[in-house]
């Protein structure tokens, strides 16, 4: 008896609670190293750009960045990146779509070739394109006789691009088709809809924010692209002078006012861009989930 009315005051006693140790540290500390880090690798030499392209005026920067060979340059360079990731939207969901929907003789073949762009060194990339499509290579020799002329024109950039761009719609893609579940397109079947109702108005939305995904790393990398351009290229002024190989001339004549002035306005509109995509992908994944709520 005594034992027990000892114990009931004990056991209505509030334990303490013993703090979590966390195995990562806080967010102070890991706000302060990421910080650190990005501004060290990504804002500090983005800045200086800045800072130099303006140092000998608005004047300089204005004539350096608006040259007409600049601004040949600048048409080729972004109109080629925007249709050749458009490009790889298109064919890479459909390869994407190819890989993890069906099984056929070479599929483990075919998904190792994809990466072969990532592997491969971007000069490499440029000889064998060059090659291939030149006038006596394997793929010119048949185009030439038909008008089309691959080497050392802007389409032989848009192939470039095309190819060092497609491994990221695809890579992107990809596991979001692994983990969709197939039961909606059967119930959507079920329904009465046919493929394209299907594709379109179950498969595609959730495919979107990857789609935007991959099609502004494909963008991103296109326009920043040399290696695998420059041999095709040909280098034509006002003709196939893409903006990358302004920078470097600027670069080889000491002219580092001009070189870093073309380089700020490429980043302005590279930011510019991904800016607003990063906004239509965020946009996109939130009215998805408020629609799977509903």
């Amino acid at each position: 008896m005594t034992t027990a009315v000892l114990a009931a005051p004990l056991a209505q006693q509030p334990t303490k609670k013993r703090k979590a140790r966390r195995v990562l540290p806080g967010f102070g500390p890991t706000m302060g190293f990421t910080l650190f880090y990005l501004s060290l690798l990504v804002l500090i030499p983005l800045s200086a750009v800045f800072i130099k392209s303006a140092g000998h005026g608005f004047d300089a920067f204005w004539a350096a960045a608006t040259a007409p060979r600049v601004i040949a340059s600048y048409k080729l360079s972004f109109g080629a990146s925007l249709l050749a990731a458009s490009i790889n939207l298109v064919f890479g969901l459909i390869l994407a779509w190819s890989l993890v929907r069906y099984e056929f003789p070479g599929k483990k073949l075919v998904d190792a070739l994809i990466d072969l762009p990532f592997a491969l060194p971007t000069a490499v990339a440029g000889i064998a394109l060059t090659a291939l499509y030149a006038k006596n290579g394997w793929m010119g020799q048949w185009l030439e006789p038909l008008g089309i002329k691959v080497a050392f024109t802007p389409l032989g950039i848009l192939v470039a691009l095309i190819f060092i761009g497609l491994p990221f719609i695809v890579r992107t893609v990809q596991p979001v088709l692994e983990d969709m579940e197939t039961e909606l397109e059967e119930a959507a079947a079920s329904l009465g809809a046919h493929r394209w109702q299907t594709f379109r108005l179950v498969v595609l939305p959730t495919l979107t924010p990857a789609l935007l995904t991959g099609f502004a790393l494909a963008f991103a990398r296109a326009v920043g692209e040399y290696g695998s351009v420059i041999f095709i290229a040909g280098n034509l002024p006002m003709v196939s002078e893409i903006t990358p190989l302004m920078i470097i001339s600027k670069l080889e004549q000491y002219d580092y006012t001009g070189a870093t002035a073309i380089a700020a306005v490429m980043l302005i509109f590279s930011f510019t861009l991904l800016l607003g995509i990063n906004g239509l992908q965020a946009w996109s994944s939130k009215r998805n989930g408020q629609e799977g709520r509903k």
